[in-house]
């Protein structure tokens, strides 16, 4: 867990303080059922170096482990799934960074004994593409991403969702800004799709019952372990 602050300049210029052990692990407790459903998803919208969402991750793998450990197969499908879960913003470049290499130890520190140090080609690089992807700079305010200096750019805020598909895994990609919108009874259309045209078609997400924008990009069913090969 790191330190609550790195430097007076950072609490000052964007208000970075991290939350404490165990204040994260008190109010985790709050919803522990859903931190321990793995498919259960987590979006942290200041996400700083990871402190919320490594706790999660490791809640989730804590369940793949106790239920699938003797199955290697399944062990990596279900923690590919606790992965895809998770979702976080930040608004500094650092941190960002910090936050994926976080999540991918603690991914890669649980699975190296269940796959006694012999991992399955491709599998923790399709772990840190999802990561990656999941993982990202903006600002969650703004729902813009970010340059490297932390201003806001033209592009929305874009994030994958993974759905597991047997042995495949299905990738569609939506628009954060369009998904916090609320239903499309409700909605204020964006103004600009990605490609400069209005983005406003919805439909009903069976999961939760609720009307959601479609994804402003679907992609082929992949295998698991070949899913970093498809940006």
């Amino acid at each position: 867990m790191s330190a609550q602050v790195k430097s007076r300049a950072r609490v000052q210029d964007h208000g970075e303080v991290f939350t404490n052990e165990r204040e994260v692990n008190a109010m985790l407790d709050m919803v522990k059922q859903e931190t321990e459903r793995i498919d259960s998803r987590f979006l942290e919208p200041a996400c700083g170096d990871g402190n919320f969402l490594a706790e999660v991750l490791r809640r989730k793998l804590d369940v793949v482990r106790s239920r699938y450990r003797r199955s290697l197969l399944e062990y990596e499908k279900y923690a590919f799934v606790a992965v895809g879960s998770i979702y976080g913003v930040d608004i500094l470049e650092d941190n960002t960074q910090e936050c994926r290499d976080r999540l991918f130890s603690i991914v890669e520190e649980d699975y190296l004994p269940v796959c006694k140090k012999s991992p399955t080609p491709g599998f923790l690089e399709a772990i840190r593409f999802v990561i990656g992807k999941n993982i990202l700079c903006g600002n969650a305010l703004s729902l813009k991403a970010v340059d490297s200096s932390g201003a806001d750019t033209d592009e929305p805020i874009i994030f994958c969702e993974w759905s597991l598909i047997g042995d495949k895994v299905k990738r569609r990609d939506y628009r954060l800004d369009e998904l916090l919108e609320g239903s499309a009874d409700n909605v204020q259309p964006s103004l600009f799709g990605l490609s400069g045209t209005p983005t406003s078609e919805w439909e009903l997400d069976e999961e939760t019952g609720a009307m959601i924008p479609k994804p402003i990009r679907e992609y082929p069913l992949v295998a698991l372990y070949e899913v970093s090969q498809h940006e």
